[in-house]
């Protein structure tokens, strides 16, 4: 009854035993017999060609690893393929020298001290990782035939010695198994940590994209930043990982498997983050720091945020995928948000500490610009997390913006009190620009290059910021000072636009307390003019400042610098003009009373001489309303002196009389009023010397 597959032996095996436990009541003991006979025949052959032929021994006494070890693999095979639920999980002495024989080469091969580290032997690693997945099926199978057949009651005791038996080849498996995976846990943490290390270390391997993923290509436009070569893994590399990722779970070890790339891949993306020069700090240490150092942070805050967003996670996200692929995608998920969760936490801790810092006027744009990389970068992340982590980062996302966003108006909003608060009492030398008609249209000049943020900043958080500010009113009552917008509707005016109106409102009304500070009411004039010459300029220069305020405004600033111009002249200028009226400087009989001539000359040289001497020191620092002043002066001045001098100048006697009384040419008045304005004490007097 022998025959050439070993297959079909076992078949016949079991068959033999069906047929025996179906007549073991029968009456005939010849039956039993020969039944008994057969069977001890058919276990005879199966020994015999289970186990290694003498002849074998006889010609090689060390024979070849790979060819036993393969062998027996196949006869493992088959016997998995026959270890049905129907033969109730018996295994019979013979298989369990099999199987024990399999579990010594497997044993060998995966204790060897002289084992090559993995991937430098590739068809070496498949054969291990093939009987390490053999082993595994082997022991699934038998431990799900236990289970079942533990249900059941067993009163035969010729069984006991079979349980036995399968109870320690499951036993020995399993130290098998945990050897093997302590060997593959300690090759992927050395595959995670060494390979990216000498991969980004080798100059060959790192300008070569051959062989690159697609998420290790550096992008080339990635938030401005200088692309990095990042994680560093080669094709090769990630596959490797794959493949023992996948056995070490399989083989029940995803928690040791898990951890090692936690803990390795998270001590990369610190290391990665450290090379961006981001650091730890917590809320206490960020709100300790002086702007200057806090300035620096700031900026590399964006840096590491832009290039996280852009880079550092969608890579990592692609790493964990390959790596724990197929079916394992909800483990990768995890890894991943739990590696980018962490860091996330640390970035937005850092916001945090800012939007609690102290606030002041020079830290909006920074906290603007950190507002704006939150509003721009988070969308792009939403894809790479799962629905529960997206709503996670969105609502971290959204505080740390929403505290930010109300900081930022409380540190705008507090010009105002800055304004109002400046009551200095020493006016301007010279009727200059005030220091804070500069500081605050330059302020507003930066402000406005964020005014679509600003715009949404405002919408968005005006009225959680109005519940905290101590000055609400400011949105409600806009009738305190002028105004002139745009478009001559406020309903149509944004929070941020009414705001910024009223801070121009409220720097008008400063100015005209400091204009009042002027004893010569001509250079309270100037100091109007110069201050209001600067704001139009700085509104008229900027596209942003002036979609705001707008042409109705810009054309009342205009009148008004018209007025004052108006009234300098007035009170300057026409003083001198009536030194050369012609009224009272003849009698009844049209003769020249020369006593009154002379005194209208005195009188206006006099008058000039310390206009020119006071006006020389006054300040137009703005060189077109310096020109416009000076045209606008000569053109009334000289006309009426030359008529003047040119009418009466013969009156005079000739010689000591006239250069007495006649003290400048119409040519020296020109010149003299071109000396106005420079911020330069002169002296008329002291020039014709």
């Amino acid at each position: 009854m022998e025959k050439n597959n070993l297959t079909e032996e076992f078949v016949r095996v079991l068959e033999a035993k069906e047929d025996a436990e179906a007549i073991r009541d029968a009456d005939t003991e010849q039956e039993e017999k020969r039944e008994e006979e057969d069977k001890d025949k058919v276990e005879e052959i199966k020994i015999e060609e289970s186990l290694p032929h003498q002849s074998d021994k006889a010609v090689d006494q060390s024979p070849d690893l790979h060819y036993d070890l393969e062998k027996a693999s196949e006869d493992i095979d088959r016997f998995l393929s026959s270890l049905t639920k129907e033969n109730n999980g018996d295994v019979p002495g013979e298989i369990s020298q099999l199987v024990e024989k399999y579990l010594d080469l497997v044993e060998e091969q995966v204790s060897g001290e002289g084992r090559a580290k993995w991937s430098l032997v590739p068809e070496e690693d498949s054969f291990f990782l093939e009987a390490l997945d053999r082993i595994s099926k082997l022991t699934k199978s038998l431990r799900e035939v236990k289970s079942e057949k533990e249900e059941e009651e067993e009163e035969e005791k010729d069984k006991e010695k079979e349980k036995e038996s399968r109870a320690s080849l499951i036993n020995r498996i399993g130290g098998i198994q945990q050897k093997a995976m302590s060997y593959l846990e300690e090759e992927f943490r050395i595959l995670l940590e060494e390979s990216r290390t000498n991969e980004s270390s080798d100059p060959a391997i790192a300008g070569d994209s051959k062989g690159k993923q697609d998420y290790q290509q550096p992008e080339s436009d990635s938030a401005g930043l200088d692309a990095v070569d990042f994680p560093g893994y080669s094709d090769d590399v990630v596959s490797n990982l794959n493949k023992i990722a996948k056995e070490m779970i399989s083989g029940g070890y995803e928690s040791e498997c898990c951890q090692i790339y936690m803990m390795t891949r998270r001590h990369a993306l610190e290391e990665s983050l450290q090379k961006l020069g981001f650091e730890k700090h917590s809320l206490d240490d960020v709100q300790k720091m002086h702007w200057d150092s806090l300035e620096g942070e700031i900026a590399t805050w964006i840096k590491t945020f832009k290039q996280c967003a852009t880079v550092y996670f969608p890579r990592e996200k692609t790493l964990a995928d390959s790596v724990f692929s197929d079916y394992f995608h909800s483990i990768s998920a995890g890894l991943f948000s739990n590696l980018t969760r962490g860091i996330l936490i640390q970035l937005l801790n850092f916001v945090e500490g800012i939007a609690m810092s102290k606030r002041s006027a020079e830290k909006l744009f920074k906290f603007l610009d950190i507002y704006e990389t939150l509003r721009d970068t988070v969308p792009s992340m939403d894809g790479l997390f799962h629905d529960e982590s997206v709503n996670e980062l969105k609502a971290e996302t959204n505080t740390a913006r929403c505290r930010l966003g109300e900081a930022a108006i409380f540190i705008f909003c507090d010009l105002e009190n800055s304004i109002k608060s400046d009551t200095a009492k020493t006016p301007v030398p010279g009727g200059a620009v005030h220091p804070l008609t500069r500081y605050t249209m330059n302020y507003l000049k930066y402000v406005c290059e964020y005014k679509d943020t600003l715009e949404q900043v405002f919408n968005e958080h005006s009225k959680i910021e109005r519940v905290d500010s101590t000055n609400r009113q400011r949105f409600e009552e806009g009738s305190e000072t002028q105004s002139y917008n745009n478009n001559d509707n406020d309903e149509n005016q944004s929070p941020f636009s009414v705001q910024l109106m009223r801070v121009m409102d409220l720097l008008d009304c400063n100015l005209e307390v400091k204009a009042k500070l002027y004893k010569d009411v001509a250079l309270s004039n100037i100091f109007m003019m110069n201050n209001g010459r600067y704001i139009l300029q700085k509104i008229k220069g900027s596209a942003e400042i002036h979609a705001v305020m707008g042409d109705t405004w810009c054309r009342k600033r205009s009148s008004d610098l018209r007025q004052y111009h108006k009234n300098y002249q007035r009170e300057t200028w026409n003083k001198l003009l009536g030194c050369l009226n012609h009224e009272g400087l003849s009698n009844n009989h049209g003769k020249m009373i020369k006593p009154v001539l002379k005194e209208r000359f005195k009188s206006f040289n006099q008058m000039f001489d310390e206009i020119h001497k006071t006006q020389s020191t006054w300040v137009v620092s703005d060189e077109q309303l310096q020109s416009e002043l000076r045209v606008s002066i000569s053109s009334v001045v000289i006309p009426a002196y030359r008529s003047f001098l040119g009418r009466f100048a013969q009156v005079l006697d000739p010689g000591r009389q006239t250069e007495k009384y006649i003290k400048f040419q119409p040519d020296d008045i020109e010149n003299y009023i071109d000396e106005l304005f420079d911020g330069n004490p002169t002296s008329t007097a002291r020039r014709k010397l």
